[in-house]
């Protein structure tokens, strides 16, 4: 049965991808935007678009009551630019006000979706070292897990409108177009492509496809709640993520980055680069979610193209 689905952060890497899916399997979507027009200009015909966080607008909020469920993907991204305070709060704010807004639109409905479906990070377990944690573990003490932390407790507050509320922690998401693995290709096509520091940190990647699935998953299965880890099985170092990358563009892996230039570079946002998780996908496997790409290698030849 066809479902009516409103969307938060539509025109990003994977809200994007999400919309296309939703309406290419028949749903119903309206998403949520400050840039109408662009949303207009990216997205698939027939998807209903409206202007949120408005002082003039509040169609928005209408809409809150006639939908089946919300999918919240908005969110400022965390790499643009170096960690400023300000930078910081922006990050904060398209995450955890946004999600405030939500809820807040929700509790003034006469009617409530039946689920709301929000994006997390696994950013939120902190640096793990060689410690493997899943979605029962305890939370890190750095900035991004802060950050999760208050994002997962804002969302969470739909629970108390009988909300089944989903919360999935995405790993550094493999795609073809934008994302951590557009910014490692041009060093890799240089010929002066190799691993984050030494290497050694644990590298929790994930392909698209299968955080598109996961979200449409936890969409469509009224016995899931709580958190499931959008990350793949078969999780790797940094470097053993180099060398796939290497082979799969024909290219050395042999060119590092030093730490000390990370840091200079890039500040905070630095060193949690050169951090990692070591993520397991317990209850994303228990819940009966079957990855379409849980190895490096199928996952970039289905990403990459040889020069």
């Amino acid at each position: 049965m066809s479902k009516h689905i409103l969307l938060t952060g539509g025109t990003g890497l994977i809200g994007s991808r999400v919309t296309r899916e939703l309406t290419r399997r028949g749903d119903t979507v309206t998403i949520l935007t400050r840039n109408p027009k662009r949303a207009g200009d990216k997205l698939p015909d027939g998807v209903n678009i409206l202007r949120w966080l408005s002082d003039d607008d509040d169609d928005w909020q209408s809409a809150v009551a006639e939908v089946d469920a919300i999918i919240h993907l908005a969110g400022e991204s965390i790499a643009e630019e170096r960690w400023s305070d300000a930078y910081k709060q922006r990050i904060y704010d398209s995450r955890i006000a946004t999600a405030a807004a939500l809820i807040d639109a929700m509790k003034k409905a006469e009617k409530h979706p039946s689920a709301m479906i929000s994006a997390s990070a696994v950013g939120f377990y902190g640096d793990t070292g060689e410690d493997q944690v899943d979605e029962s573990d305890a939370p890190g003490k750095d900035f991004l897990a802060e950050l999760c932390i208050d994002w997962e407790a804002a969302v969470r507050k739909a629970e108390e409108l009988d909300v089944r509320v989903v919360t999935t922690r995405f790993g550094l998401v493999l795609a073809h177009d934008g994302g951590v693995l557009d910014k490692l290709l041009t060093p890799f096509k240089m010929f002066a492509g190799g691993p984050v520091g030494d290497g050694e940190q644990w590298f929790p990647w994930v392909h698209i496809d299968d955080v598109v699935g996961i979200i449409l998953h936890a969409l469509d299965h009224e016995e899931i709640s709580g958190v499931l880890n959008a990350v793949a099985p078969g999780i790797l170092r940094n470097r053993e993520f180099a060398d796939a990358l290497g082979m799969a563009l024909d290219r050395p892996s042999r060119f590092s980055v030093p730490a000390f230039v990370i840091k200079l570079a890039m500040g905070e946002l630095g060193e949690t680069l050169l951090g990692g998780q070591r993520v397991n996908p317990r209850r994303t496997l228990e819940s009966g979610y079957e990855f379409q790409y849980d190895n490096i290698k199928d996952a970039l030849a289905d990403l990459v193209e040889k020069d």
